[in-house]
């Protein structure tokens, strides 16, 4: 069995009050810290109207992110690709991929701000359509040679009247990392079709850091289905599940500071945000359809969904959430504003040195 590897998403969600460059300068900061420690993955979010998530181009950001740092793996998280042209989407990733050297990995998946769909001009029904068409056609610009055609509900693409080999133009870029870049989709619900359909694709999958244990197993389940009926088997590497983690030199303190900080504060303001916006409300962070509304508070996180604690409280945790949902084989930690820099700096150097190498000896 391989050793249990480990993420950092970067959704970001910081203090709207500090100045843009600030909150990035922060973000690089983790990103480079995460390379030194050993992690083996830096996601970044994308979102284009928020004052809270505020970086509007993850691979922007990212390309930065290569210049600091020396082995960790990028990663858009997702790049949102109802808001964009699949043959851009398809072309400038290529290009990251080479830029990188090969250590890209790359999130397909929809946005979710109701302000970013208003400013694309994106129908909410119309989302998952346009995401599944946006990947059939990065695929067949991935895997085929010219003369390229792709006719969609909302792509109309061809390349083919003005092609000329001899002189090097109507070619368009493949990823350096053959036959493709390890590529994920964020999964959020239970008995999703849209997971069947991307794990017999033989994609990868991010659990999302707020749902029950419960829904991760039901997860794992829908993902060796879907993979299952396309012949594949899923190993561990399909897998991986971010959380919201705060180590701590004592549990009281940790689980002190989740609560009152930047962490906690980030779970009342997602849940506000999707009591306001989502059409089932806090509904959608419900492990159970009877759960009442006003059950889905700070409160059930930190009782069920936040793992914080000292790094022997964290990893014993982990464990046994790997127990009881299923092998996932990647960990994702989630990041959170630096409200006190030093103590969330601490924490993500705990969980590399003492957290993993428990959990990876208990592997």
């Amino acid at each position: 069995m391989n050793s249990l590897k480990t993420g950092m998403f970067v959704m970001p969600v910081h203090d709207p009050t500090k100045s843009l460059a600030q909150c990035f300068d922060e973000d690089l900061e983790l990103a480079v810290r995460c390379d030194e420690l050993g992690y083996n993955d830096f996601w970044v979010g994308e979102h284009h109207s928020s004052t809270y998530e505020n970086i509007v181009s993850p691979e922007i950001f990212l390309g930065k992110v290569l210049g600091v740092t020396k082995d960790i793996r990028i990663g858009p998280a997702p790049v949102c690709l109802a808001y964009h042209n699949p043959v851009h989407v398809a072309n400038r990733l290529a290009f990251l991929d080479h830029l990188s050297h090969g250590r890209l990995n790359v999130c397909f998946g929809p946005g979710a701000v109701p302000t970013d769909l208003e400013a694309f001009n994106v129908a909410p029904p119309e989302i998952g359509r346009r995401v599944a068409e946006a990947i059939d056609c990065i695929m067949e610009i991935w895997t085929s040679e010219p003369p390229y055609r792709f006719q969609g509900e909302f792509t109309d693409f061809e390349l083919a009247d003005h092609i000329d080999l001899e002189m090097g133009i109507g070619g368009l870029h493949k990823p350096l990392q053959q036959p493709l870049p390890p590529i994920y989709v964020p999964s959020i619900s239970r008995a999703s079709k849209g997971l069947e359909i991307a794990a017999g694709k033989g994609f990868n999958f991010i659990s999302h850091h707020m749902i029950h244990a419960d829904v991760l197993k039901d997860q794992w389940i829908t993902y060796q289905r879907g993979a299952a009926s396309e012949g594949l088997t899923p190993t561990p590497d399909n897998w991986a599940v971010s959380r919201n983690i705060f180590v701590g030199e004592t549990d009281d303190e940790a689980r002190q500071f989740a609560r009152e900080g930047s962490l906690g504060k980030c779970i009342e303001y997602i849940l506000e945000l999707t009591r306001r916006t989502a059409p089932n409300g806090v509904g959608l962070w419900k492990p159970r359809p009877e759960m009442a509304d006003d059950e889905v508070n700070l409160d059930y996180f930190m009782d069920e969904i936040i793992i914080a604690g000292s790094p022997e409280t964290v990893a014993k945790q982990l464990i046994e959430l790997r127990t009881e949902v299923g092998e996932f084989g990647n960990i994702v930690l989630v990041a959170h504003d630096f409200d006190n820099r030093e103590k969330w700096l601490r924490s993500v150097e705990l969980f590399a040195t003492e957290v993993l190498p428990t959990v990876n000896e208990s592997i």
